[in-house]
């Protein structure tokens, strides 16, 4: 195996998987694509690439496209609420991987991503995000330059209407997790009313294969009254770990001595205030998460 390759191949692996991920929202078919991108490389290197990192993108984003469609289609007969893998964000410290740390990762931006086609979806993180000029864009996803400038401007004018959400200092954000572990514990969500927004939602994804609600709840009333007696009930006797996910902090709960089984994460609107709780609960979805959590001390 050619070493020279694979150093190559290794200086950009943060940055594909930064965009393979904010391509899909999956951390598992994100790897999928990378690791099938390393393969096409390791084939191709020695025919000889004058733009390694250029030659990579490409390959990259347009795997990361054709599994998106398949799973656009898969995503169709999901079991309740879908949202993107949570991806541990705290521990990258490479200087690619810290575009992962910025606010194109959070979870609701990364919904909001969910609301492009795939070529849309591409073309804006690829010019947006990683600021790779137009006409790079348009090699990569095999269309002109300016069906590429169409592409970027379309996706925008959709962020744009869907009031892109913004992430709030870490201050605010350890204010609202330390209300809301105080409010699983305690049952008690007095400290938690002033830090949500009025039309605060609440979603649960379990992909149908752990216990779940099977709506999304609306309303600061509803949202509380679930913490509060459903969520503090649930959780009385579980281990609670504080993570950073997506580029904010979070939570994860497991029973004292099994695996994780809950993650929570929050979005925030322009006051500061949580207006979007995110719980997964797909135990697909937690596997990375729970290998990260246990090598630290619970909370």
């Amino acid at each position: 195996m050619d070493t020279k390759a694979i150093d190559i191949f290794e200086a950009n692996r943060a940055s594909l998987m930064g965009l393979a991920y904010r391509v899909l929202g999956s951390v598992a078919e994100a790897e999928d694509v990378v690791q099938d991108t390393l393969i096409a490389w390791l084939s191709h290197y020695e025919s000889g690439i004058d733009n390694p990192k250029g030659w990579l993108t490409t390959v990259c984003v347009r795997k990361a496209v054709d599994v998106l469609k398949s799973a656009r289609h898969a995503r169709t007969s999901y079991v309740g609420a879908w949202l993107p893998e949570p991806m541990h964000t705290e521990m990258l410290d490479d200087p690619e991987a810290q575009l992962s740390l910025s606010e194109s990762v959070t979870m609701a931006f990364m919904l909001v991503l969910e609301r492009l086609a795939p070529k849309e979806r591409a073309a804006f993180i690829m010019h947006d995000v990683f600021e790779s000029d137009y006409a790079d864009i348009a090699a990569s996803l095999d269309v002109s330059e300016a069906a590429c400038r169409k592409l970027v401007s379309r996706a925008r004018e959709n962020v744009r209407r869907a009031e892109a959400p913004k992430q709030a200092p870490p201050s605010r954000q350890d204010e609202v997790l330390q209300a809301f572990l105080n409010a699983v514990d305690t049952g008690d969500t007095a400290n938690l009313v002033d830090l949500l927004a009025a039309d605060v939602t609440l979603a649960v994804d379990s992909g149908g294969k752990a216990t779940s609600i099977n709506r999304v709840l609306e309303g600061s009333a509803e949202v509380l009254s679930f913490i509060g007696k459903a969520l503090s009930r649930y959780y009385v006797d579980a281990r609670v770990h504080e993570i950073e996910l997506n580029s904010g902090r979070s939570v994860a709960f497991s029973t004292m001595d099994g695996p994780i089984e809950t993650v929570v994460t929050f979005a925030f609107d322009e006051e500061q205030r949580v207006n979007r709780i995110f719980i997964t609960r797909n135990p697909d979805k937690l596997a990375r998460i729970a290998g990260l959590v246990h090598t630290g001390a619970p909370h």
